[in-house]
């Protein structure tokens, strides 16, 4: 193949096409847990999410609930996975061979939000959230029916392989996910440009700004006690239980188990199967689904 900006252009479009392909099938997990907000600027603030109120009878003039000045700031990052292709390879018509490496990275780039939120959703037993205590605590504060603060927890101790009791049905989420700049494919395949010159290669890269960052505690809870029936069951009635400011109940619903891949059988067995280990109805069944994570391994 001759090397000019024809082919070179050639050549370009077929891997974007192979990029944009499969990063456009790839099915990522971290919309279960995470709400996407989009960023303008080199950072987000949010104001602490677990002051939005209830609703109450209009009598007098309205109570307005002031969210709290930005408490809690999400900084954008830049990530990049750059390829390079030996310019001799595209003379002797070799280019095929990288197709499925740009596919690949189509796919690693739509996976890489699942990477980051769920490292930090491993790490939430050790790193604050917007309250000042750890995101997984046993000590958070709350309320109570007449409002007042009480402590109340999010976590189970243990010694075994963590999982997750996560509400999904909400607009928020446990977790953020901060998107800045899409991860897109670019061509460095100028003849000219100092890589071809003095490494004789062609390169291609993927870029793009984001982070994760943690929304509410009161929708994700995390459990390093063996999953079985009854520690799912003080798991779920600690979410359901939780309540806002001003005493109202939060109406969580913890229909998302999120497990690693050790705790796959145990999960499918606890929500999925008819009978229990003993022969009896399983009333857990149906209580939520699956989602096995790799990252949380």
């Amino acid at each position: 193949m001759d090397i000019n900006p024809q082919n070179l252009r050639s050549i370009y479009v077929s891997l974007s096409t192979a990029y944009n392909v499969r990063f456009a099938s790839t099915t990522a997990l971290y919309k279960s847990v995470a709400m996407e907000v989009p960023s303008g600027g080199a950072k987000n603030e949010y104001p602490k999410l677990d002051e939005l109120p209830g609703l109450r009878e209009w009598i007098g003039d309205r109570q307005v609930n002031d969210l709290s000045a930005a408490t809690y700031e999400i900084v954008n990052k830049p990530f990049e996975g750059t390829v390079g292709i030996n310019r001799d390879k595209i003379e002797d018509d070799q280019i095929g061979l990288f197709t499925p490496i740009a596919a690949q990275l189509g796919q690693t780039a739509a996976e890489f939000p699942d990477l980051l939120t769920f490292g930090l959703l491993k790490k939430g037993d050790s790193t604050v959230c917007f309250d000042g205590q750890y995101f997984f605590d046993t000590d958070h504060p709350g309320f109570n029916e007449a409002g007042n603060v009480i402590s109340v927890s999010n976590m189970q101790a243990g010694a075994g392989p963590a999982w997750y009791l996560v509400d999904d049905t909400n607009v928020m989420r446990a977790m953020v996910y901060q998107k800045r700049r899409p991860f897109v494919l670019t061509a460095l395949d100028d003849l000219k440009n100092p890589e071809t010159f003095f490494k004789n290669r062609f390169v291609w890269g993927v870029d793009g700004r984001c982070n994760v960052g943690f929304g509410m505690w009161q929708l994700a809870y995390m459990s390093k006690a063996t999953l079985d029936a009854g520690n799912y069951a003080a798991a779920r009635a600690a979410m359901s239980s939780l309540r806002k400011r001003d005493g109202s109940v939060i109406s969580v619903r913890p229909r998302l188990l999120v497990v690693p891949p050790a705790l796959e059988a145990q999960a499918l067995a606890l929500v999925k199967a008819a009978n229990n280990a003993g022969g009896g109805t399983n009333v857990w069944v149906g209580t939520a689904e699956v989602l096995v994570v790799p990252h949380l391994a």
